[in-house]
Order: C-alpha cells, then structure tokens, then sequence
C-alpha cells in the first residue's frame, strides 16, 4: 500500500475519489475581508473541487468564521432559502461536495472543537467550484474541506473572540 493509500485509509477518508476539477484565474473587485476573509488575487491560479472527502464521526475538517448577514463577508444571500440569516443563530455553509446540491440545506450537524460541541443549521454552500466574481464577493473557491460557521457556533464551542477564523474540527450529521 503506497503512502497516500495509507493515509487515506487511517483517516477514514477517500482521498481517491476526490480529486481537484480544476483551477480558476483570479480577479479583483469589491472584497469585504470582514472576519479575515482571503480576497483574490488577480492572475493566480485557484484550485476548484466538485467533491469532497467522505463524511464520517471523525471527519477532521476546518472551521471558517463566515457572515451570513446582509452586507457581510458571506456575499450573496443563503442558497437554501435565498435569504440572509443572523449571525447570533449557529448555522453554516459547508464545502460543496458535502453540500450536495442542496440535499444538506436546512438539516443540523454537529460540530466538535475546543473540546466541546455545538449543533448547526446547513444554509449555504462554501463554493469549492466557482469564485473571484461579485456573487462570491472576490473570494476565492473554497477548499473541499470546510465548514464556514457564524459567530453563534465559535461562541457555543468557546474559543476567545481572538482566535475565530480557523479551527481543527470534527463534524458528523446530527
């Protein structure tokens, strides 16, 4: 068995099945980098991903702090309702082959970090496939891998206001 087979093997993920789609050019325009977001860069490249790694109890993933507030780095509106949702209630937008077209929105997932847990609300999708346009706010394509979460879920799991951004997490479908 070769490295990576090994590795995706004691990870309990299939890292075979999910290789990069593509990569995008970036371009620049109008980023709010509220919440630390990365802006593009024009001309580099961006790596896209139509999948994501297998969903298990020990799915190691990273947690990003994300606005889904009108006006806030989250950019357009919620693709579940196509509304904006307050920062004070824990939901999040996951990867987008754990998104799912949709078949995600509006269920919990469980969310363990900082030794503790928080259960939140699936209302978007962090677009591994496409961004560096205004619907994305000039944010790049997110990696396969993570799970944006509003203020309300970094408060539950406790972590110092300082610290928001990014977090080494596990997540499970509630």
């Amino acid at each position: 068995m070769d490295a990576l087979q090994n590795l995706s093997s004691s990870a309990g993920v299939e890292a075979q099945n999910c290789w990069p789609s593509g990569n995008l050019w970036g371009t620049t325009g109008q980023c709010n980098s509220e919440n630390d977001s990365e802006c593009c860069v024009e001309g580099r490249s961006y790596t896209t991903y139509s999948c994501s790694p297998r969903v298990s109890g020990s799915t190691k993933v990273r947690l990003t702090l994300n606005s889904f507030e009108e006006g806030g780095d989250g950019g357009a509106a919620s693709k579940c309702d196509n509304q904006f949702h307050s920062d004070d209630n824990p939901v999040v937008a996951l990867s987008t082959g754990w998104f799912n077209n949709i078949q995600r929105c509006f269920r919990y997932i469980n969310i363990y970090g900082n030794g503790r847990s928080v259960q939140a609300k699936v209302v978007d999708e962090c677009d591994s496939t496409v961004g560096c346009d205004a619907e994305h706010d000039y944010q790049p394509p997110c990696p396969n891998n993570f799970v944006d979460a509003s203020k309300a879920a970094w408060r539950a799991l406790g972590v110092q206001e300082s610290d928001w951004g990014n977090l080494d997490i596990y997540w499970s479908d509630a």
